[in-house]
């Protein structure tokens, strides 16, 4: 079973980089482009996801614009609902990156503005699917994907099945993502189906993990250091966990011992990810649309995609031929009934107890 309504932070950027690229001049509806002495705050992701939103759009927007990028980061979707929550109405932020399911939450609490569309003019060439969602508080960013990470020396081919992780020859070599991030969702989701059900079978589904408690060697809280497990030859496979975070391993198997699939008997996991802007927010608003608009610009979307192995959505992205013919990058026209599109509510109702499950299941 799919879902076909909508549904989350790589390492370092590709050799392509946004400010090595020819970028477009930044125009407003108010047709300004000199932000001098003003400043976004952002609250986006703390690990290599983060680092190159940093580098390919906050520091190009700046040279370009003049204004000042200060940005905050944290280690999950969850970690930013609770941030803003926290803040207490304050203004603390004026932009953050999120998965969708965030931005649904923060939305029904009544903490988010509801960007005006007609100062995003980039947002004319991204797929319609994709402009904007959260009952209109949410921008399109990227497209997030999740499915299986393996070990090339020990899959002569790749696995098909997510089954692949109870086979008793991978016990103490297996990772499992964390609990607060989205693919942990994904991951219940992925054994329900697994064992039968459409996926929202999750007492069935947690029976199931129950299983492989004594055999996880780690939870996927350190990219950096799932890829040196692999490197060293101590983990054989893992997920459901973005290819994102290995745009430099998967380029270099060889190396890395470190290889990625979505073509999976269970699907795999795509997911809008967000821009948001919190209802109280110290920034101006033509800096703000112009910041979001700058991340939906044709250059600006091929190069993210081509750093963090993420999903374009502006259909008329520059993307490179290497990066056209990835199998790790996931085009709107490539999700097919294999892409298991989550619906938002749904997960933003379970997810607290599916958090905390999960926790309690696996420690």
């Amino acid at each position: 079973m799919t879902f076909k309504l909508t549904r989350r932070g790589i390492l370092k950027a590709g050799a392509a980089s946004a400010a090595t690229l020819a970028m477009p001049s930044i125009v407003t509806a108010a047709g300004k482009s000199d932000f001098s002495g003003k400043e976004i705050r952002l609250l986006t992701w703390s690990d290599n996801t983060g680092l190159a939103i940093l580098e390919n759009i906050a520091k190009p927007f700046e040279e370009m614009t003049g204004a000042k990028v200060i940005a905050d980061r944290t280690g999950s979707t969850s970690e930013m609902v609770a941030k803003l929550r926290a803040s207490g109405g304050k203004a603390q932020y004026d932009v953050i990156t999120l998965a969708g399911v965030g931005a649904v939450e923060l939305a029904g609490d009544g903490l988010l503005a509801k960007p005006d569309l007609n100062m995003l003019p980039n947002l004319e060439k991204v797929d319609p699917r994709f402009r904007s969602g959260a009952e209109g508080h949410g921008i399109g960013y990227l497209l997030w994907t999740g499915g299986m990470i393996y070990n090339t020396k020990t899959f002569k081919e790749p696995p098909k099945s997510y089954a692949e992780m109870w086979d008793a020859a991978h016990s103490g070599r297996l990772f499992l993502p964390p609990a607060t991030w989205t693919d942990a969702l994904d991951t219940i989701f992925a054994t329900g189906k697994m064992i039968g059900g459409d996926g929202t079978n999750s007492e069935a589904a947690f029976a199931k993990l129950a299983e492989l408690r004594n055999g996880i060697l780690t939870f996927g809280e350190n990219p950096g250091q799932i890829s040196e497990l692999f490197r060293s030859d101590a983990l054989d496979i893992g997920g459901v966990y973005a290819p994102a975070f290995f745009a430099k391993e998967l380029a270099n198997p060889a190396e890395s011992n470190m290889g990625a699939t979505y073509d999976l008997d269970e699907g795999f996991f795509a997911d809008l990810m967000y821009t948001i802007v919190p209802k109280s927010k110290p920034g101006d608003d033509d800096v703000v649309h112009a910041f979001i608009d700058f991340t939906l610009d044709d250059k600006v979307q091929g190069v993210m995609a081509e750093a963090v192995l993420n999903g374009p959505i502006n259909q008329q992205a520059v993307m490179s031929e290497a990066a056209k013919a990835s199998p790790f990058i996931i085009k709107p026209e490539q999700l097919s009934e294999k892409a298991v599109v989550h619906d938002k509510s749904f997960i933003a109702d379970v997810r607290e107890n599916w958090i905390a499950t999960y926790q309690q299941t696996l420690s």
